[in-house]
């Protein structure tokens, strides 16, 4: 066997890829563009910052590699790596709408958000799955994750929204780091020890059985070539990320009560697929979310007092207001959820498949329609779900679904307006809210917007409680509040004197009224996600080293 593909570095393993003489660096080391914001909290900056971007070809076609580096701050996503993946995404879309075919492919090695940069992570990563559902229409793209560290976090969304996910052996996927669910829910639920379970569990053998890689190959540049190029080769198929109606009736059938163990659930997947059969609802009675403000918000804005749906976790209704149709969605607490680690208003698997049926359900009926019913995401969610069952089965794959419905939704026209009126957090808010055309927030000091939990970020960067709080004093991106989060630039208007917990009819009719602006707002404007770096706070300085990165890479490409 030759060498060994996994042990490459980042740069090693771009250059690896592409044929003898075609590599072209895009934003090297040379450049000098790194992260402004670790160097504050004492952590040494990288001169790529993670991210190998490189132009080239394999096999006579021409690609974009774009190459993680693990070895630099787990290969996470700040705000100059994640603006050099998105630019550099961006100007493949444009160059494949001239006609001039170009491949992206993305060797995946990274824990998801960089902590140190934690909602300039969430953003930047919304921006790339964006720009891959956007390039998956019109070529193929193509993710290797060959091992080391993996795919986790918010980049496994991202990995699952590729057209093809090869792998070798000892690679893992998953959302959820084990060491992340043991400390939101305990070492009962998944012992982050227990190393075999884990490769049991998230190891690309047991992925490829249920769904979410599509090839494993032995660790070799030679194969992974191979799988590479079959993967630009293949005839078009549908995303894994719209089967959504098999996944629903797959969640339907799974016994929740019971203990599952990895070959358990194989078995189950398989059979499920060889033989799938629409399964009966139960219709429900109303969720049991009285003190959700999800819930109030939803029921204030769309004359609902007790919505009922076939999931109760996820309301949806359309409203007709001024003359204008639009459908509200909302995911709020279900305390008797099937799924006992999504019962608090986490987005779980049952609630990413069920927002992308309903976000597709309105793309289907207007397709034909000129004009587009706006899509108003309510959003409170605390979290995705941590939960052992959640990883085994696939929260990538749920919440990567919600993701493509909304971006998809977006990209084909329909306004897409995100209201915060709670919270905002990590892989919940990238798959309910985070896809936005444009994003409202109440101006409410019980608002948290971040990518994880304190405890858990503080288990995660080694440091504890006081010395997080103390970094997010120096880099707003770290800090929880709604304010700090609007410095970054990416809301449309931050509603102050708003009651956020009880709302009052006046508080109802701003908030109404400004959905409307930001509606109209939408209309002959871009459709992707570029209002972010347009608003003031984002030119004066929110966002400089995205407008920074994003000018130097059109300049070189």
């Amino acid at each position: 066997m030759q060498n060994s593909f996994v042990e490459l570095k980042g740069r090693e393993r771009a250059m690896a890829l592409l044929d003898h003489g075609t590599y072209r660096e895009l934003l090297g080391p040379l450049d000098g563009i790194q992260s402004p914001h670790l160097e504050p909290q004492g952590i040494v900056p990288q001169s790529d910052d993670g991210i190998v971007l490189a132009l080239g070809e394999i096999r006579e076609r021409k690609v974009l590699v774009i190459s993680m580096e693990g070895a630099f701050q787990g290969g996470g996503i700040g705000e100059v790596s994640g603006a050099k993946i998105a630019g550099a995404l961006e100007l493949a879309l444009e160059e494949n709408h001239k006609g001039n075919t170009v491949y992206p492919v993305m060797i995946f090695d990274t824990g998801g958000v960089r902590l140190q940069e934690a909602n300039y992570g969430l953003l930047s990563i919304s921006e790339i799955c964006s720009q891959i559902v956007a390039l998956r229409k019109i070529v193929p793209v193509v993710g290797l994750i060959p091992g080391r560290v993996g795919a986790f976090g918010g980049m496994s969304i991202t990995a699952e929204l590729f057209t093809t996910i090869i792998a070798t052996k000892k690679a893992r996927l998953g959302l959820n780091g084990p060491e992340v669910i043991e400390q939101e829910a305990g070492v009962m639920e998944f012992d982050a020890s227990d190393k075999a379970l884990i490769w049991n569990t998230i190891g690309a053998n047991q992925r490829l059985a249920t769904g979410l890689v599509d090839k494993v190959v032995e660790d070799s540049t030679d194969a992974i070539i191979e799988a590479v190029f079959a993967a630009f080769e293949a005839p078009a198929k549908p995303s894994r990320t719209e089967q959504v109606d098999f996944n629903l009736n797959l969640l339907k059938q799974l016994d929740t009560d019971t203990e599952w163990t990895p070959e358990r659930y194989r078995d189950f997947y398989q059979q499920v697929a060889a033989a799938p059969q629409s399964v009966p609802i139960t219709q429900p009675g109303p969720a049991d979310a009285a003190d959700s403000r999800g819930y109030r918000w939803f029921s204030k804005l769309t004359g609902i007092a007790h919505p009922v749906s076939e999931v109760p976790s996820v309301l949806a209704a359309d409203v007709e207001k001024n003359g204008q149709l639009s459908r509200v969605i909302a995911v709020v607490p279900d305390s008797g959820n099937r799924f006992k680690r999504a019962r608090k208003g986490e987005v779980g698997l049952l609630e990413g498949w069920t927002l992308a049926q309903i976000v597709r359900d309105v793309i289907k009926q207007d397709e034909d329609k000129e004009i587009k019913r706006p899509i108003i995401a309510v959003i409170d969610v605390p979290s995705q779900a941590y939960g052992y069952k959640e990883e085994m089965v696939g929260i990538s794959m749920a919440l990567a679904a919600s993701t493509d419905a909304y971006a998809t939704a977006r990209q084909q026209g329909h306004p897409v307006i995100g209201v915060i009126v709670g919270n905002a957090i990590s892989g919940a808010f990238l798959s309910h809210g985070l896809q936005s055309n444009r994003l409202i927030a109440l101006n409410d000091q019980e608002i948290n917007i971040q990518a994880m939990s304190k405890a858990s970020a503080a288990r995660i960067t080694k440091r504890t409680i006081e010395e997080l709080e103390e970094a997010s004093r120096k880099v707003p991106a770290m800090a929880y509040d709604v304010n700090s989060y609007s410095t970054l630039g990416p809301l449309y208007k931050l509603l102050s004197g708003i009651e956020a917990d009880e709302p009052q009819a006046a508080d109802i009719a701003t908030v109404e009224q400004t959905i409307l602006e930001a509606i109209e707002s939408t209309i002959d404007a871009p459709r992707d996600l570029s209002f972010r770096y347009q608003t003031e706070e984002a030119l004066s300085g929110g966002r400089a080293a995205t407008l920074k990165v994003r000018q130097v890479l059109r300049d070189q490409w």
